[in-house]
Protein backbone atom coordinates (compact mmCIF):
# COMPACT_ATOMS: atom_id res chain seq x y z
CA UNK A 1 0.00 0.00 0.00
CA UNK A 2 1.52 3.50 -1.14
CA UNK A 3 0.76 6.38 1.20
CA UNK A 4 -0.66 9.35 -0.29
CA UNK A 5 1.42 12.63 0.30
CA UNK A 6 -0.98 14.48 1.99
CA UNK A 7 -0.92 17.75 3.94
CA UNK A 8 -0.77 16.67 7.64
CA UNK A 9 -2.82 19.64 8.27
CA UNK A 10 -6.08 18.79 6.16
CA UNK A 11 -6.71 15.31 7.32
CA UNK A 12 -9.64 13.71 5.40
CA UNK A 13 -11.89 13.38 8.84
CA UNK A 14 -11.13 14.54 12.31
CA UNK A 15 -12.15 10.64 13.60
CA UNK A 16 -12.94 7.35 11.97
CA UNK A 17 -14.40 5.27 13.87
CA UNK A 18 -14.91 1.38 13.07
CA UNK A 19 -18.36 -0.49 13.92
CA UNK A 20 -21.97 0.89 13.78
CA UNK A 21 -22.60 -1.37 16.67
CA UNK A 22 -23.65 0.07 20.81
CA UNK A 23 -20.46 2.04 20.30
CA UNK A 24 -19.74 3.35 17.15
CA UNK A 25 -23.46 4.91 17.17
CA UNK A 26 -22.33 6.72 20.21
CA UNK A 27 -19.12 7.88 19.32
CA UNK A 28 -20.84 8.80 16.00
CA UNK A 29 -23.40 10.84 17.90
CA UNK A 30 -20.99 12.51 20.41
CA UNK A 31 -18.35 13.23 18.20
CA UNK A 32 -20.50 14.87 15.77
CA UNK A 33 -22.68 16.86 18.12
CA UNK A 34 -18.64 18.61 19.12
CA UNK A 35 -18.64 19.35 15.79
CA UNK A 36 -15.25 16.67 14.82
CA UNK A 37 -16.03 15.65 11.18
CA UNK A 38 -16.43 11.84 11.83
CA UNK A 39 -16.80 8.72 9.57
CA UNK A 40 -17.60 5.24 10.64
CA UNK A 41 -17.08 2.09 8.94
CA UNK A 42 -19.37 -1.08 9.14
CA UNK A 43 -18.42 -4.17 7.46
CA UNK A 44 -22.70 -4.88 7.39
CA UNK A 45 -25.33 -3.90 5.06
CA UNK A 46 -26.82 -1.74 8.25
CA UNK A 47 -26.19 -1.09 11.86
CA UNK A 48 -26.19 -3.61 14.89
CA UNK A 49 -23.12 -4.83 15.28
CA UNK A 50 -22.51 -8.57 16.82
CA UNK A 51 -26.87 -7.93 16.91
CA UNK A 52 -26.56 -7.71 13.20
CA UNK A 53 -24.59 -10.92 12.40
CA UNK A 54 -25.74 -13.17 15.04
CA UNK A 55 -29.42 -13.72 14.26
CA UNK A 56 -29.17 -17.47 15.20
CA UNK A 57 -32.37 -19.21 16.82
CA UNK A 58 -32.85 -18.38 20.65
CA UNK A 59 -30.49 -15.32 20.27
CA UNK A 60 -31.07 -13.33 23.15
CA UNK A 61 -29.44 -10.62 25.59
CA UNK A 62 -28.09 -11.94 28.68
CA UNK A 63 -28.27 -8.40 30.53
CA UNK A 64 -31.90 -7.20 31.65
CA UNK A 65 -33.31 -5.02 29.24
CA UNK A 66 -34.29 -2.30 31.22
CA UNK A 67 -30.07 -1.71 31.50
CA UNK A 68 -29.55 -2.46 28.10
CA UNK A 69 -29.97 0.43 26.58
CA UNK A 70 -28.37 4.10 26.60
CA UNK A 71 -28.82 6.25 29.19
CA UNK A 72 -27.22 9.70 27.40
CA UNK A 73 -30.60 10.63 26.37
CA UNK A 74 -33.36 11.03 28.38
CA UNK A 75 -35.75 11.74 25.79
CA UNK A 76 -34.52 8.15 24.36
CA UNK A 77 -34.61 6.09 27.45
CA UNK A 78 -38.41 7.59 27.37
CA UNK A 79 -39.34 6.87 24.29
CA UNK A 80 -38.24 3.16 23.81
CA UNK A 81 -40.27 0.26 25.59
CA UNK A 82 -38.72 -3.02 25.73
CA UNK A 83 -40.93 -5.96 26.15
CA UNK A 84 -39.18 -8.47 27.30
CA UNK A 85 -37.10 -9.14 30.64
CA UNK A 86 -34.25 -10.42 28.22
CA UNK A 87 -34.44 -8.73 24.89
CA UNK A 88 -34.15 -10.94 21.75
CA UNK A 89 -32.02 -10.10 18.76
CA UNK A 90 -34.71 -8.94 16.15
CA UNK A 91 -35.46 -6.35 19.42
CA UNK A 92 -31.94 -4.76 20.22
CA UNK A 93 -31.61 -4.41 16.20
CA UNK A 94 -34.88 -2.64 16.32
CA UNK A 95 -33.68 -0.72 18.62
CA UNK A 96 -30.30 0.13 17.24
CA UNK A 97 -31.87 1.16 14.44
CA UNK A 98 -34.69 3.17 16.27
CA UNK A 99 -30.99 5.12 17.64
CA UNK A 100 -29.83 5.41 14.42
CA UNK A 101 -32.91 7.10 12.58
CA UNK A 102 -33.86 9.36 15.80
CA UNK A 103 -29.62 10.91 15.66
CA UNK A 104 -30.03 10.79 11.62
CA UNK A 105 -26.62 8.76 12.26
CA UNK A 106 -26.77 6.92 8.73
CA UNK A 107 -24.95 9.59 7.27
CA UNK A 108 -21.84 8.91 8.54
CA UNK A 109 -21.53 5.62 8.27
CA UNK A 110 -20.49 4.19 5.04
CA UNK A 111 -21.55 0.42 4.78
CA UNK A 112 -20.58 -3.22 3.30
CA UNK A 113 -16.69 -1.59 3.86
CA UNK A 114 -14.28 -3.20 6.30
CA UNK A 115 -11.27 -1.12 7.47
CA UNK A 116 -7.95 -3.64 6.23
CA UNK A 117 -5.35 -1.36 7.76
CA UNK A 118 -4.62 1.41 10.12
CA UNK A 119 -1.14 2.82 9.76
CA UNK A 120 0.62 5.74 11.16
CA UNK A 121 2.33 8.92 9.68
CA UNK A 122 4.62 10.22 12.26
CA UNK A 123 5.54 13.01 9.86
CA UNK A 124 1.89 13.84 8.89
CA UNK A 125 0.69 12.84 12.80
CA UNK A 126 -2.30 11.55 10.75
CA UNK A 127 -3.17 7.57 10.53
CA UNK A 128 -3.94 6.18 6.76
CA UNK A 129 -7.26 4.03 6.77
CA UNK A 130 -7.40 1.68 4.25
CA UNK A 131 -10.94 -0.36 3.29
CA UNK A 132 -11.39 -3.23 1.22
CA UNK A 133 -13.11 -1.76 -1.43
CA UNK A 134 -9.17 -0.08 -2.15
CA UNK A 135 -10.08 3.39 -0.48
CA UNK A 136 -7.69 5.04 1.41
CA UNK A 137 -8.49 8.51 3.68
CA UNK A 138 -6.73 10.13 6.91
CA UNK A 139 -7.77 11.00 9.89
CA UNK A 140 -6.40 12.73 12.93
CA UNK A 141 -7.91 10.10 15.55
CA UNK A 142 -8.58 6.35 14.45
CA UNK A 143 -10.91 4.68 17.06
CA UNK A 144 -11.98 1.21 17.34
CA UNK A 145 -15.30 -0.01 17.76
CA UNK A 146 -15.42 -3.23 16.75
CA UNK A 147 -16.35 -4.63 19.73
CA UNK A 148 -14.36 -8.03 21.82
CA UNK A 149 -16.73 -10.54 20.02
CA UNK A 150 -17.15 -9.83 16.21
CA UNK A 151 -14.41 -12.48 14.79
CA UNK A 152 -15.90 -15.59 14.77
CA UNK A 153 -14.13 -18.54 15.39
CA UNK A 154 -14.95 -21.54 12.34
CA UNK A 155 -12.92 -24.45 13.63
CA UNK A 156 -10.81 -25.88 10.88
CA UNK A 157 -11.75 -28.74 10.18
CA UNK A 158 -10.76 -31.63 7.72
CA UNK A 159 -13.45 -32.41 5.18
CA UNK A 160 -15.34 -29.73 5.45
CA UNK A 161 -14.88 -28.23 1.95
CA UNK A 162 -17.01 -31.72 1.01
CA UNK A 163 -20.08 -31.46 3.52
CA UNK A 164 -22.50 -31.62 0.44
CA UNK A 165 -25.42 -30.32 3.46
CA UNK A 166 -25.86 -26.80 4.82
CA UNK A 167 -23.96 -25.53 7.13
CA UNK A 168 -23.45 -22.23 9.53
CA UNK A 169 -21.89 -20.10 12.20
CA UNK A 170 -24.26 -18.56 15.01
CA UNK A 171 -21.98 -15.28 14.60
CA UNK A 172 -22.57 -15.30 10.62
CA UNK A 173 -25.97 -16.10 10.66
CA UNK A 174 -28.51 -15.82 7.85
CA UNK A 175 -30.91 -12.95 7.41
CA UNK A 176 -33.59 -15.33 6.15
CA UNK A 177 -35.44 -17.71 8.16
CA UNK A 178 -34.06 -21.32 8.13
CA UNK A 179 -35.95 -23.83 8.39
CA UNK A 180 -34.75 -27.00 10.26
CA UNK A 181 -38.14 -29.47 9.96
CA UNK A 182 -37.60 -32.84 9.16
CA UNK A 183 -33.99 -32.33 9.21
CA UNK A 184 -31.02 -33.99 10.56
CA UNK A 185 -28.96 -31.43 12.30
CA UNK A 186 -25.82 -31.29 14.22
CA UNK A 187 -24.29 -28.24 16.86
CA UNK A 188 -21.25 -28.41 17.55
CA UNK A 189 -20.25 -25.56 20.53
CA UNK A 190 -22.65 -25.76 23.76
CA UNK A 191 -20.90 -22.09 24.66
CA UNK A 192 -23.55 -19.27 25.22
CA UNK A 193 -24.71 -19.48 21.84
CA UNK A 194 -25.53 -23.20 21.64
CA UNK A 195 -27.02 -22.98 24.93
CA UNK A 196 -29.30 -20.40 23.39
CA UNK A 197 -30.18 -22.12 19.66
CA UNK A 198 -30.42 -26.20 20.86
CA UNK A 199 -33.57 -26.35 22.78
CA UNK A 200 -35.11 -24.27 20.19
CA UNK A 201 -33.18 -26.21 17.22
CA UNK A 202 -34.04 -29.23 18.97
CA UNK A 203 -37.97 -28.43 18.57
CA UNK A 204 -37.68 -27.97 14.47
CA UNK A 205 -35.20 -30.96 13.46
CA UNK A 206 -36.20 -34.54 12.80
CA UNK A 207 -32.67 -35.42 15.28
CA UNK A 208 -30.34 -32.94 16.74
CA UNK A 209 -27.04 -34.17 17.91
CA UNK A 210 -24.90 -31.66 19.88
CA UNK A 211 -21.03 -32.14 20.02
CA UNK A 212 -20.24 -31.22 23.27
CA UNK A 213 -16.91 -30.47 23.85
CA UNK A 214 -16.70 -28.74 27.31
CA UNK A 215 -19.49 -29.10 29.72
CA UNK A 216 -21.59 -25.67 30.81
CA UNK A 217 -22.76 -24.52 33.85
CA UNK A 218 -26.11 -22.74 33.44
CA UNK A 219 -28.69 -21.28 35.29
CA UNK A 220 -32.75 -20.34 34.20
CA UNK A 221 -33.12 -16.94 32.63
CA UNK A 222 -36.73 -16.85 33.75
CA UNK A 223 -37.38 -14.51 31.05
CA UNK A 224 -41.01 -12.85 30.88
CA UNK A 225 -42.94 -9.69 29.00
CA UNK A 226 -42.14 -6.45 31.02
CA UNK A 227 -44.57 -5.68 33.59
CA UNK A 228 -46.14 -2.37 32.39
CA UNK A 229 -45.80 -1.52 36.26
CA UNK A 230 -41.76 -1.54 36.16
CA UNK A 231 -41.52 -0.06 32.69
CA UNK A 232 -43.24 3.07 34.19
CA UNK A 233 -41.51 3.14 37.31
CA UNK A 234 -37.71 2.92 35.82
CA UNK A 235 -38.69 5.62 32.98
CA UNK A 236 -39.71 7.66 36.09
CA UNK A 237 -36.48 7.14 37.24
CA UNK A 238 -34.12 7.74 34.14
CA UNK A 239 -31.84 10.18 36.53
CA UNK A 240 -31.18 8.14 39.17
CA UNK A 241 -30.87 4.99 36.79
CA UNK A 242 -28.20 6.83 34.50
CA UNK A 243 -26.61 7.56 38.01
CA UNK A 244 -26.27 4.26 39.41
CA UNK A 245 -25.04 2.25 37.03
CA UNK A 246 -21.97 3.76 36.50
CA UNK A 247 -21.32 3.15 40.42
CA UNK A 248 -22.42 -0.23 40.12
CA UNK A 249 -20.01 -3.38 40.33
CA UNK A 250 -21.01 -4.78 36.91
CA UNK A 251 -22.47 -1.84 35.11
CA UNK A 252 -26.44 -3.10 36.29
CA UNK A 253 -28.47 -2.70 39.35
CA UNK A 254 -28.58 -6.22 40.21
CA UNK A 255 -28.13 -6.72 44.49
CA UNK A 256 -24.59 -8.09 45.01
CA UNK A 257 -24.13 -10.19 48.03
CA UNK A 258 -21.05 -8.62 50.58
CA UNK A 259 -20.39 -11.81 52.17
CA UNK A 260 -18.96 -15.25 51.52
CA UNK A 261 -20.02 -18.23 50.86
CA UNK A 262 -19.09 -20.17 53.53
CA UNK A 263 -20.43 -17.88 55.77
CA UNK A 264 -23.89 -19.79 55.81
CA UNK A 265 -24.68 -23.26 57.27
CA UNK A 266 -25.53 -25.50 54.25
CA UNK A 267 -29.11 -25.49 54.67
CA UNK A 268 -29.57 -21.47 54.60
CA UNK A 269 -26.67 -22.04 51.48
CA UNK A 270 -29.30 -24.23 49.77
CA UNK A 271 -31.89 -21.73 50.21
CA UNK A 272 -30.24 -19.00 48.89
CA UNK A 273 -28.88 -20.85 46.03
CA UNK A 274 -32.51 -22.13 45.58
CA UNK A 275 -34.21 -18.82 45.55
CA UNK A 276 -31.65 -17.66 42.64
CA UNK A 277 -32.04 -20.37 40.20
CA UNK A 278 -35.96 -19.78 40.57
CA UNK A 279 -35.34 -16.12 40.34
CA UNK A 280 -33.40 -16.34 37.51
CA UNK A 281 -31.12 -14.31 35.22
CA UNK A 282 -27.62 -12.85 37.23
CA UNK A 283 -29.16 -12.90 40.85
CA UNK A 284 -27.24 -16.69 40.76
CA UNK A 285 -23.56 -15.98 40.40
CA UNK A 286 -24.19 -12.88 42.49
CA UNK A 287 -25.64 -14.72 45.48
CA UNK A 288 -21.99 -14.62 47.56
CA UNK A 289 -19.06 -12.24 46.92
CA UNK A 290 -16.27 -15.00 46.99
CA UNK A 291 -17.93 -17.51 44.26
CA UNK A 292 -14.73 -16.89 41.72
CA UNK A 293 -12.36 -16.31 43.91
CA UNK A 294 -12.60 -18.42 46.63
CA UNK A 295 -12.20 -22.26 45.67
CA UNK A 296 -14.89 -23.70 48.89
CA UNK A 297 -17.08 -21.15 47.62
CA UNK A 298 -16.88 -22.06 44.00
CA UNK A 299 -17.45 -25.35 44.56
CA UNK A 300 -21.00 -24.73 46.67
CA UNK A 301 -22.61 -23.10 44.08
CA UNK A 302 -20.98 -25.64 41.15
CA UNK A 303 -22.17 -28.52 43.14
CA UNK A 304 -25.80 -26.81 43.47
CA UNK A 305 -25.96 -27.11 39.39
CA UNK A 306 -24.48 -30.08 39.02
CA UNK A 307 -27.32 -31.61 41.04
CA UNK A 308 -29.85 -29.25 39.29
CA UNK A 309 -28.64 -30.98 36.56
CA UNK A 310 -28.90 -34.76 38.20
CA UNK A 311 -32.28 -33.45 39.08
CA UNK A 312 -33.26 -32.33 35.47
CA UNK A 313 -31.91 -35.15 33.23
CA UNK A 314 -33.39 -37.98 33.24
CA UNK A 315 -30.85 -40.28 31.91
CA UNK A 316 -28.09 -40.72 33.95
CA UNK A 317 -24.97 -41.12 31.92
CA UNK A 318 -26.18 -38.35 29.87
CA UNK A 319 -26.72 -35.97 32.90
CA UNK A 320 -23.28 -37.09 34.34
CA UNK A 321 -21.67 -35.94 30.47
CA UNK A 322 -23.53 -32.81 31.36
CA UNK A 323 -21.90 -31.80 34.31
CA UNK A 324 -18.74 -29.38 34.22
CA UNK A 325 -15.82 -29.98 36.63
CA UNK A 326 -14.19 -26.60 35.62
CA UNK A 327 -15.07 -23.53 38.20
CA UNK A 328 -18.57 -21.76 38.18
CA UNK A 329 -18.53 -18.09 36.75
CA UNK A 330 -15.20 -18.62 35.03
CA UNK A 331 -16.25 -18.87 31.76
CA UNK A 332 -18.88 -16.70 30.31
CA UNK A 333 -21.82 -17.76 32.99
CA UNK A 334 -25.10 -18.74 30.89
CA UNK A 335 -28.62 -18.54 30.87
CA UNK A 336 -30.64 -20.51 28.83
CA UNK A 337 -34.77 -21.36 28.55
CA UNK A 338 -34.73 -25.17 29.25
CA UNK A 339 -31.46 -26.19 28.13
CA UNK A 340 -30.89 -29.15 30.44
CA UNK A 341 -34.56 -30.49 29.98
CA UNK A 342 -33.55 -30.29 26.19
CA UNK A 343 -31.74 -33.71 26.67
CA UNK A 344 -34.84 -35.47 27.42
CA UNK A 345 -36.23 -35.28 23.84
CA UNK A 346 -36.43 -38.35 22.28
CA UNK A 347 -35.15 -36.38 19.19
CA UNK A 348 -31.62 -35.19 20.72
CA UNK A 349 -28.50 -36.62 21.37
CA UNK A 350 -25.33 -35.74 23.27
CA UNK A 351 -22.28 -36.57 21.24
CA UNK A 352 -19.07 -36.14 23.85
CA UNK A 353 -15.81 -35.29 21.98
CA UNK A 354 -13.75 -35.72 24.49
CA UNK A 355 -14.56 -39.58 24.35
CA UNK A 356 -14.73 -39.90 21.30
CA UNK A 357 -13.50 -36.75 18.83
CA UNK A 358 -14.15 -35.57 15.94
CA UNK A 359 -11.91 -37.08 13.19
CA UNK A 360 -13.52 -35.25 10.06
CA UNK A 361 -16.52 -33.84 8.10
CA UNK A 362 -17.49 -35.79 5.41
CA UNK A 363 -19.54 -35.34 2.08
CA UNK A 364 -22.71 -36.93 4.58
CA UNK A 365 -22.19 -35.63 8.10
CA UNK A 366 -19.66 -36.20 10.89
CA UNK A 367 -17.36 -38.50 11.91
CA UNK A 368 -15.51 -39.02 15.09
CA UNK A 369 -13.56 -42.09 15.39
CA UNK A 370 -15.49 -44.17 16.41
CA UNK A 371 -19.09 -43.40 14.75
CA UNK A 372 -20.60 -41.50 11.69
CA UNK A 373 -22.89 -39.34 12.16
CA UNK A 374 -25.13 -38.24 8.58
CA UNK A 375 -26.20 -34.99 8.80
CA UNK A 376 -28.22 -32.34 6.63
CA UNK A 377 -27.22 -29.48 8.85
CA UNK A 378 -24.03 -28.70 10.58
CA UNK A 379 -24.08 -25.46 13.28
CA UNK A 380 -20.62 -23.92 14.68
CA UNK A 381 -22.00 -22.55 17.74
CA UNK A 382 -17.83 -22.30 18.22
CA UNK A 383 -17.70 -18.36 19.14
CA UNK A 384 -15.50 -15.90 18.86
CA UNK A 385 -11.27 -15.11 18.61
CA UNK A 386 -12.31 -12.66 21.76
CA UNK A 387 -10.58 -9.54 22.92
CA UNK A 388 -7.98 -9.46 20.81
CA UNK A 389 -9.28 -10.66 17.62
CA UNK A 390 -11.14 -8.37 15.86
CA UNK A 391 -8.16 -5.79 16.31
CA UNK A 392 -5.99 -8.20 14.76
CA UNK A 393 -7.87 -8.98 11.73
CA UNK A 394 -6.61 -5.32 10.97
CA UNK A 395 -3.38 -4.60 9.84
CA UNK A 396 -2.57 -1.78 12.53
CA UNK A 397 0.72 -0.28 12.81
CA UNK A 398 1.67 2.73 14.45
CA UNK A 399 5.16 4.47 15.20
CA UNK A 400 7.98 3.09 13.39
CA UNK A 401 5.89 0.77 11.55
CA UNK A 402 5.30 -1.60 14.38
CA UNK A 403 2.08 -4.23 14.11
CA UNK A 404 0.05 -3.50 17.24
CA UNK A 405 -0.29 -7.74 16.76
CA UNK A 406 3.98 -7.59 17.09
CA UNK A 407 3.86 -5.35 19.52
CA UNK A 408 1.26 -7.54 21.73
CA UNK A 409 3.03 -10.59 20.32
CA UNK A 410 -0.04 -12.28 19.07
CA UNK A 411 -1.77 -11.73 22.44
CA UNK A 412 0.80 -12.91 24.60
CA UNK A 413 1.82 -9.61 26.09
CA UNK A 414 -1.00 -7.09 25.77
CA UNK A 415 -0.29 -3.92 27.47
CA UNK A 416 -2.81 -1.18 27.31
CA UNK A 417 -3.39 1.92 29.60
CA UNK A 418 -6.81 1.64 30.95
CA UNK A 419 -8.07 -0.75 28.12
CA UNK A 420 -8.31 2.37 25.82
CA UNK A 421 -5.01 3.33 24.49
CA UNK A 422 -1.73 1.61 23.81
CA UNK A 423 2.23 3.27 24.23
CA UNK A 424 3.54 4.14 20.49
CA UNK A 425 0.29 4.20 19.28
CA UNK A 426 -0.72 7.88 19.31
CA UNK A 427 -4.45 9.10 18.86
CA UNK A 428 -5.78 5.78 18.92
CA UNK A 429 -8.69 4.95 20.56
CA UNK A 430 -10.14 1.49 21.71
CA UNK A 431 -13.57 1.20 22.87
CA UNK A 432 -13.54 -1.45 25.67
CA UNK A 433 -10.41 -2.34 24.89
CA UNK A 434 -8.14 -5.16 26.33
CA UNK A 435 -7.63 -4.88 30.19
CA UNK A 436 -11.03 -2.82 30.60
CA UNK A 437 -13.81 -4.39 32.00
CA UNK A 438 -15.49 -4.64 28.56
CA UNK A 439 -17.57 -8.32 28.84
CA UNK A 440 -17.71 -8.68 32.87
CA UNK A 441 -19.82 -5.42 32.92
CA UNK A 442 -22.98 -4.66 30.99
CA UNK A 443 -21.48 -3.27 27.38
CA UNK A 444 -23.74 -0.43 26.81
CA UNK A 445 -23.03 0.83 30.13
CA UNK A 446 -19.28 -0.01 29.62
CA UNK A 447 -19.55 1.62 25.99
CA UNK A 448 -21.28 4.93 26.97
CA UNK A 449 -18.44 5.16 29.99
CA UNK A 450 -15.56 4.52 27.51
CA UNK A 451 -17.05 7.19 24.77
CA UNK A 452 -17.77 9.92 27.00
CA UNK A 453 -13.79 9.58 28.26
CA UNK A 454 -12.48 9.67 24.65
CA UNK A 455 -14.49 12.58 23.87
CA UNK A 456 -13.68 14.49 26.78
CA UNK A 457 -10.17 13.33 26.16
CA UNK A 458 -10.64 14.89 22.27
CA UNK A 459 -12.71 18.30 23.57
CA UNK A 460 -9.83 19.26 26.10
CA UNK A 461 -7.00 18.61 23.62
CA UNK A 462 -8.67 20.99 20.96
CA UNK A 463 -9.35 23.38 23.96
CA UNK A 464 -5.70 23.39 25.06
CA UNK A 465 -4.30 23.06 21.27
CA UNK A 466 -2.75 19.48 21.41
CA UNK A 467 -2.83 17.59 18.31
CA UNK A 468 -1.39 14.29 19.62
CA UNK A 469 -2.22 11.79 22.75
CA UNK A 470 -0.28 9.02 23.45
CA UNK A 471 -0.03 6.57 26.42
CA UNK A 472 3.10 6.32 28.24
CA UNK A 473 5.05 3.07 28.50
CA UNK A 474 5.05 3.29 32.22
CA UNK A 475 1.55 3.71 32.68
CA UNK A 476 0.64 0.79 30.52
CA UNK A 477 3.26 -1.20 32.47
CA UNK A 478 1.49 -0.09 35.54
CA UNK A 479 -2.22 -0.52 34.67
CA UNK A 480 -1.41 -3.97 32.94
CA UNK A 481 0.70 -4.92 36.11
CA UNK A 482 -2.45 -3.53 38.37
CA UNK A 483 -4.87 -5.69 35.76
CA UNK A 484 -2.99 -8.79 35.74
CA UNK A 485 -2.47 -8.76 39.92
CA UNK A 486 -6.34 -8.42 40.75
CA UNK A 487 -7.05 -11.14 37.84
CA UNK A 488 -4.57 -13.62 39.86
CA UNK A 489 -6.36 -13.16 42.60
CA UNK A 490 -9.56 -14.87 41.02
CA UNK A 491 -10.14 -18.09 39.98
CA UNK A 492 -10.61 -16.59 35.80
CA UNK A 493 -7.15 -17.21 34.83
CA UNK A 494 -7.38 -21.41 36.17
CA UNK A 495 -10.03 -22.03 33.35
CA UNK A 496 -9.40 -22.39 29.90
CA UNK A 497 -11.87 -20.35 28.54
CA UNK A 498 -12.55 -17.41 25.19
CA UNK A 499 -11.66 -15.29 28.44
CA UNK A 500 -7.95 -16.23 27.96
CA UNK A 501 -7.77 -17.03 24.76
CA UNK A 502 -8.35 -21.06 24.96
CA UNK A 503 -10.87 -21.56 22.31
CA UNK A 504 -8.17 -20.82 19.33
CA UNK A 505 -5.70 -23.13 18.75
CA UNK A 506 -2.21 -21.15 18.68
CA UNK A 507 -2.94 -17.92 20.47
CA UNK A 508 -1.07 -17.80 23.67
CA UNK A 509 -3.11 -17.69 27.34
CA UNK A 510 -4.03 -14.38 29.03
CA UNK A 511 -7.05 -12.90 30.62
CA UNK A 512 -7.55 -9.47 29.65
CA UNK A 513 -10.44 -8.22 31.45
CA UNK A 514 -10.15 -5.53 34.35
CA UNK A 515 -11.60 -7.29 37.38
CA UNK A 516 -11.37 -4.03 40.10
CA UNK A 517 -15.09 -3.64 39.49
CA UNK A 518 -17.13 -0.93 36.91
CA UNK A 519 -17.45 1.58 40.01
CA UNK A 520 -13.38 1.31 40.86
CA UNK A 521 -12.73 1.38 37.48
CA UNK A 522 -15.09 4.23 36.38
CA UNK A 523 -13.41 6.73 39.16
CA UNK A 524 -9.82 5.41 37.95
CA UNK A 525 -10.74 6.92 34.53
CA UNK A 526 -12.17 10.04 36.09
CA UNK A 527 -9.53 10.88 38.58
CA UNK A 528 -7.21 10.21 35.32
CA UNK A 529 -9.03 12.84 33.33
CA UNK A 530 -8.80 15.35 35.95
CA UNK A 531 -5.29 14.98 36.65
CA UNK A 532 -4.81 16.44 33.14
CA UNK A 533 -4.70 12.85 31.56
CA UNK A 534 -2.15 11.64 33.93
CA UNK A 535 -0.54 8.70 31.98
CA UNK A 536 -0.19 10.14 28.66
CA UNK A 537 1.20 12.30 27.00
CA UNK A 538 0.29 15.44 24.38
CA UNK A 539 2.00 17.62 22.04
Amino acid sequence: MKDKQRDHLTPDFDAIVIGAGFSGLYMLHRLRKAGYRTQVYEAGADVGGVWYWNRYPGARCDSESMYYNYTFSKELYKEWTWTDRFPQQEEILHYLNYVADKFNLRKGIQFNTRVTAAHYNEEQQLWHIYTDDYSHVTTTFFISGAGCLSTKNVPNFKGLEHFKGAWYHTGNWPHENVDFTGKRVGVIGTGSSGIQAIPVIAKEADHLIVFQRTPQYTVPAKNHPLDPEIIKEAKANYHQIKRELPESINGVLTKVSRHSALKDDPEERQRVYEEAWQEGGFSFPLVYKDLTSNEASNETAASFIRQKIEQIVEDPETAKKLQPDHYYGTKRPNLDDHYYQTFNRDNVTLADVNEDPIAEITSKGIRTTSSDFPLDVIVFATGFDGMTGSLFKIDIRGRKGVALKEKWEDGGQVRTYLGLATADFPNFFMITGPESPSVLVNMPTAIEQHVEWIAGCLEYMQKHGKTTVEANPSAEKMWSKHSREIADKTLFPKTDSWYTGANIPGKPRSFLIYLGGFEAYTQICHDVAAKYYDGFTMS
